[in-house]
């Protein structure tokens, strides 16, 4: 009998967890045995290591406690990989040699698997005078392309996408640049964005006075707030970035405030970090703990819970003492504080389970009083650790107790951290765990609601073919094993029935007990007002949430889950639930108009001539196919399959731009090549500038800013060609993505950027 309770659990083990060698032969037979080699490596930073591995072994079974991705991908494996999920990088000086030192500090942790956050507030403003040179600057904003551009290198070299989060104070001259940066969508595709926005400024903007944009004490300009807060509002309406931090309120709350400032976050934003803070995950199954579930006298197992938080920080701990660090000063930053984030998943389940609906007044004091609960027992277990192996090196008993969340702590607890010390500085988080709440049986992710109850989704079978597979949330399962089909109670709701303000209360109410900060997105629906957009970022701010993540379904965003479609006869593209058929290739007319273009690579003898032609559908005009010729044989079997695929890809219909973002993302390892002042990372990637200029050209796709193609005064359109509003997942190529706490999820293949 398998462990897993449902099989796309047993296949995002075996994809992502299971470890393997490098033939990729079986080297763990069930998921037990990755258990084992977590708890064994971690159990090595004991005195006692066969003793705690039992002990962290019973941890980890049965999925109670899970640890964050890279810890249970990577411990035990000898790999050259951090445990530690992400980083929040160095100050970035105001000059091109610091800022390319910074650059390099940043591939090399993505290189070992590690996210980075970077705040771009410390480089001076677009046209401010750089001396020595008589030169105007180019800003923060330019730069980030340059970060964005090694991101996709490093990501195209390695086996994981590569995550960034950029910040910028909300009083730097260039904060309007920052929040409109996004608006293209292919631009600093790797980045997540967000605003730093202060105590000061949110009082600006509700009094309606002016706001100053300053850089090193010189005052640039005086604009309104309220019109600033306008823009980063109406950006994220259209876009979904920039998100919002209240970094004011995170520095105010930080236990470590009397030794640290905060100016970044990790990608996902429940981590705020000083200079080379580290970012190290796992979460309490709450749906493993609550016994006689659905019945009324349904309760969550309380000593249970305090024993697994007892143990997880133990656990956590010592990830500390046995991780790799790409940097010296992000081992350093990690041993001097012991930053520890352990949150939940499951939680939306758990309230299900005793009879609760998500954002109720109930659900709001039930998740206050159980995430009080684990902040008690994780303070309590760090400082029985400092009993044992010591505080934290820059503990100072009075600044600590004085300082952040300690404020509000119990007073047992701060008499016991006087006493004895505390091993951990900080010690809560809630992060998305998209990923493991699959692996874990498709529990509810982190503090989300449900997202979707059920959904069908195809599975490969070895013989080519597919079969259909349900895939059920964990609490909806274990009603229809309870009761079979009966119809579920009206307490049953999910993200898509939820309003924003239900979901803020519940952040709020998380965040009390939470020291660190929580990653989680607000649906909002497609329709809202902008009005009562905005007042889902007030409502944030006034309740005292650390930052604020919204989503609404649009046009630019896509939506969040597939509809069924009603007639399946008239479309090119059919959605039944969240499984996509694509129609019947497009016919071939017997001539095409098309172009051209011939491109020369450096050190190549022979230029490479890339035909485009075009067909005409209902008087637009789009890519049909692709010829690529050169006198290289070199290159000819790549040549011919490429055109064969780039050609099958456009006869399908639909949006095929993607196709140029993927050329022009792949990354040659021998070294790409200067081309008309600009370096192209491969062939490849110049044949995809080429289709990307065609594109535009015939006006299939919006013309960029920075393309030398003049702007049409007219956008063409394709008519009737339906398209997925939905993104396609990186990994397995589905349209299959949902969002789930800043993250896009893939429900085909697990696959999450947030891991």
């Amino acid at each position: 009998m398998s462990d897993f309770p449902m099989t796309i659990s047993e296949q995002i083990w075996d994809m992502k967890y299971r470890l393997k060698d490098q033939n990729g032969a079986f080297l763990e037979h069930n998921v037990k045995d990755t258990w084992r080699r977590i708890a064994k490596a971690l159990s090595k930073a004991e005195a006692d290591p066969k003793k705690w591995e039992t002990i962290f072994f019973n941890t980890l079974n049965d999925f109670k406690f899970l640890p964050a991705g890279r810890i249970t991908a990577g411990s035990g494996t000898e790999r050259n990989v951090t445990l530690f999920n992400c980083f929040v990088m160095g100050v970035i000086p105001d000059s091109m040699s610091g800022i390319f030192d910074m650059l390099k500090e940043a591939a090399l942790t993505m290189q070992q698997g590690g996210g980075i956050g970077y705040d771009f507030s410390t480089i001076r403003p677009k046209g401010s005078l750089v001396k020595g040179i008589e030169a105007d600057a180019s800003g923060p904003v330019s730069f980030m392309d340059v970060w964005d551009s090694m991101c996709r290198t490093i990501m195209s070299a390695g086996s994981r996408r590569g995550a960034m989060m950029a910040t910028m104070r909300c009083d730097h001259p260039d904060i309007e640049e920052f929040i409109a940066a996004k608006s293209d969508s292919q631009k600093l595709r790797m980045f997540n964005l967000s605003v730093l926005v202060t105590d000061a400024f949110m009082d600006a903007v509700k009094k309606g006075k002016n706001w100053k944009l300053t850089h090193n004490n010189k005052v640039y300009s005086v604009i309104k707030a309220a019109h600033l807060w306008d823009k980063i509002m109406r950006a994220t309406y259209n876009f979904a970035e920039p998100g919002v931090i209240f970094i004011d309120r995170i520095n105010e709350t930080n236990n470590l405030n009397y030794c640290e400032t905060i100016t970044a976050t990790n990608p996902c934003g429940e981590q705020p970090l000083p200079p080379y803070g580290a970012c190290l995950l796992g979460s309490i199954n709450l749906a493993k703990l609550v016994e006689h579930p659905f019945n009324e006298n349904a309760y969550l197992d309380v000593p249970q819970l305090e024993e697994l938080v007892n143990t997880a920080v133990r656990m956590m701990d010592n990830v500390i003492d046995v991780s790799q660090f790409p940097l010296e000063a992000q081992k350093q930053e990690a041993k001097n504080k012991r930053r520890i984030g352990l949150g939940v998943t499951g939680l939306a389940d758990a309230l299900l389970m005793v009879g609760l609906r998500y954002g109720s007044d109930e659900a709001v004091k039930k998740t206050e009083q159980w995430m009080k609960i684990i902040a008690r027992s994780s303070y309590n277990a760090s400082i029985n650790l400092a009993k044992e192996k010591g505080a934290f090196p820059l503990f100072d008993p009075e600044k600590f107790i004085a300082s952040g969340n300690m404020k509000q702590m119990d007073e047992d607890i701060k008499q016991a951290i006087h006493k004895f010390g505390i091993r951990n500085a900080l010690l809560t988080s809630i992060a998305p765990t998209g990923t493991i709440s699959l692996y874990a049986g498709n529990v509810s992710s982190g503090i989300e609601p449900v997202f979707a109850y059920s959904y069908t989704r195809k599975v490969l079978q070895n013989d080519g073919s597919h079969i259909e597979e349900e895939v059920v949330d964990y609490a909806v399962q274990m009603w229809r094993d309870k009761f079979g089909n009966a119809q579920l109670p009206d307490y049953f709701v999910s993200a898509q029935n939820l309003t924003p303000s239900d979901h803020v209360r519940m952040q709020a109410a998380a965040q009390k007990w939470v020291d660190s900060s929580i990653s989680k997105t607000i649906n909002c629906p497609e329709d809202i007002s902008f009005g009562d957009f905005k007042e889902v970022y007030m409502q944030a701010y006034d309740t005292g949430c650390k930052g604020c993540t919204t989503y609404r379904p649009n046009e630019v965003t896509g939506s969040v889950l597939a509809v069924a479609s009603e007639d399946k006869s008239k479309s090119d593209t059919d959605i039944d639930g969240d499984i996509i058929y694509m129609s019947e290739p497009l016919d071939r007319p017997e001539t095409l108009d098309g172009n051209t273009y011939k491109l020369k690579w450096p050190d190549s003898e022979h230029a490479i001539y890339v035909t485009i032609n075009d067909i005409i559908v209902n008087d637009q005009r789009r890519p049909f196919e692709v010829f690529i010729n050169s006198k290289n044989m070199e290159h000819f079997a790549w040549t011919v399959g490429l055109t064969r695929m780039i050609s099958a890809v456009f006869r399908r219909g639909g949006d095929v731009s993607f196709v140029v973002d993927e050329l022009k993302a792949v990354f040659d390892p021998r070294g790409g090549a200067w081309v008309g002042g600009k370096y192209i990372p491969s062939i490849l990637a110049a044949i995809g500038g080429v289709l990307e200029e065609h594109m535009m050209k015939i006006g299939f796709i919006r013309v960029s800013d920075e393309s030398p193609i003049q702007k049409s005064t007219e956008t063409n359109k394709v008519e009737n060609l339906k398209t997925s509003r939905q993104k396609s997942c990186s990994s397995c190529g589905q349209f299959d993505l949902q969002m789930i706490e800043g993250c896009m999820t893939c429900r085909n293949c697990g696959y999450s950027k947030c891991g």
